[in-house]
C-alpha cells in the first residue's frame, strides 16, 4: 500500500478503524515550532463522530497522544510520532457482512487486489483513519500560522440546496456557529434539516467543500508534473468518498471566452497583483500571491441502513442488510480534513521551494 504523503513534509499513517489506535508519523516538521496541544485536539475534535444529530451516533473522544519529535512544548526536527486510541467499537455489527460486498464500497476491490480484507468498518478503508491527516494537518497549520497563511474550509452545498460560490459574499467566521460548517445561517439551517430528514430515511447524500487559502507567497508549485492546483488536487481526490476537485473557475469558466477569464496584472504598492482572480490564485501552475480557492465534490456516504443487492465472495446473488452507526452526509466532518491536506500541500510546497533558492 501508499501510506505516505508528501515529499519534504511527509505523513505515514497507520491503523483500521476497528484496531486498537489510528497514527502516524511526520517528517520534515521544522524545528522550534510552538506545539500547541490544545489547537490539535481541537482540530480533531471538529472532525470526530456524535457532534449532532446529523452525525453518526459513535462515541469517540479521539485524544491525541504525541509520542516523539517534542522537547519542553517544541519541535525538534526529528521525527513526530503519535497514536489516537480507538475506544467505541461495535465490530460485531459487521458479521453479518463478513463474506459480502456492500456496495459502491472498497470491499471488492480490497479482496480482489490483496485477497484478504477487514469487514470490520472497512479496515483500512474506512474515513477513521483521516484522523492522522487531521493531526498532520494541524502541526502543518502550526508553521503556516507563523507565515501569516491561513486556510479555511465550509460547507457549500449538500444535495441541491447551495449558497453562493463567491466566498467575498459570505462572513467564513460563521462556520462553527452551525452543525453543517456553513457560512450561510439560513441555508445551513435547510441543509441540516435536509440531512435529519435523509437519517430518519436510512440514506445519504453528498455535496460540496469550498476552501480558501489566503497569506500563500509567490511561487509555490512544482512544474512540470509537480504543480501546485495537481497537488492540491491529489490531496483532495485521496480523501474518502472524494469524486471531483476544481479550483478558479474551474467547470464554470470553460464556456467563457479568454477576454472573460484572463486576469489583467495590475501594480500597486509597488507590488504587482491581477484585477481578477479567475485563476484561483494559480497561474502556469504556479502560486501568484491571490487567494487560492477551491471546491471538493463528496459524493453521496456509501453505506444505507437499507437492504441492497449485491454478492458474496462466490459470486452469489443475496441482499444486504448493513447495520452500525454511519453518517447521513459525511460534509460536516470532512470540512477540517480538506484544510488538514490543504495545510500539508502548501507546507510541503514552501519546503520544497526553499530547498530550491540559491542561498551561495
Amino acid at each position: 500500500m501508499s501510506n505516505t504523503f508528501g515529499k519534504l513534509f511527509t505523513l505515514t499513517t497507520f491503523g483500521e478503524s476497528h484496531g486498537a489506535a489510528i497514527g502516524g508519523v511526520v517528517d520534515g516538521m521544522p524545528a522550534g515550532i510552538d506545539v500547541d496541544l490544545d489547537f490539535i485536539q481541537n482540530e480533531l475534535a471538529r472532525r470526530r463522530p456524535g457532534q449532532s444529530r446529523i452525525t453518526t451516533d459513535r462515541k469517540e473522544p479521539d485524544q491525541v497522544e504525541l509520542l516523539s519529535g517534542i522537547f519542553e512544548g517544541k519541535t525538534t526536527g526529528a521525527p513526530i510520532g503519535f497514536i489516537v486510541r480507538n475506544t467505541n467499537q461495535h465490530s460485531k455489527d459487521y458479521d453479518n457482512i463478513r463474506n459480502l460486498f456492500r456496495p459502491s464500497h472498497a470491499d471488492y476491490t480490497y479482496y480482489e487486489k490483496y485477497d484478504v480484507r477487514d469487514h470490520r468498518g472497512g479496515g483500512r478503508s474506512s474515513a477513521r483513519i483521516t484522523i492522522s491527516r487531521v493531526v498532520a494537518g494541524a502541526l502543518a497549520k502550526l508553521v503556516l500560522q507563523k507565515k501569516g497563511i491561513t486556510i479555511t474550509a465550509y460547507t457549500s452545498q449538500v444535495g441541491e440546496i447551495e449558497i453562493d460560490k463567491d466566498y467575498h459574499r459570505h462572513n467564513l467566521n460563521l462556520i462553527e456557529n452551525n452543525a453543517v460548517r456553513c457560512p450561510d445561517p439560513e441555508k445551513a439551517k435547510q441543509m441540516e434539516s435536509l440531512i435529519a430528514q435523509i437519517k430518519q430515511e436510512g440514506d445519504t447524500i453528498g455535496g460540496v467543500i469550498s476552501c480558501v487559502i489566503k497569506g500563500c507567497p509567490v511561487g509555490l508549485g512544482e512544474p512540470e508534473f509537480g504543480k501546485l492546483h495537481a497537488q492540491l488536487g491529489a490531496a483532495m481526490l485521496s480523501i474518502n468518498a472524494v469524486k471531483g476537485f476544481e479550483y478558479g473557475e474551474g467547470f464554470a469558466g470553460a464556456s467563457w471566452r479568454g477576454s472573460q477569464q484572463n486576469d489583467l496584472f495590475i501594480s500597486t504598492d509597488h507590488k504587482i497583483h491581477t484585477q481578477t482572480n479567475h485563476s484561483g490564485g494559480i497561474q502556469g501552475g504556479i502560486s501568484n500571491g491571490e487567494d487560492i480557492y477551491f471546491r471538493v465534490a463528496f459524493k453521496p456516504v456509501a453505506t444505507l441502513l437499507q437492504e441492497q443487492q449485491t454478492v458474496d465472495k462466490d459470486g452469489k446473488q443475496t441482499s444486504i442488510d448493513v447495520r452500525g452507526r454511519h453518517d447521513p452526509c459525511v460534509l460536516p466532518r470532512a470540512v477540517p480534513i480538506v484544510e488538514a491536506m490543504a495545510a500539508m500541500t502548501i507546507l510541503d510546497s514552501i519546503l520544497l521551494d526553499r530547498s530550491e533558492k540559491n542561498i551561495l
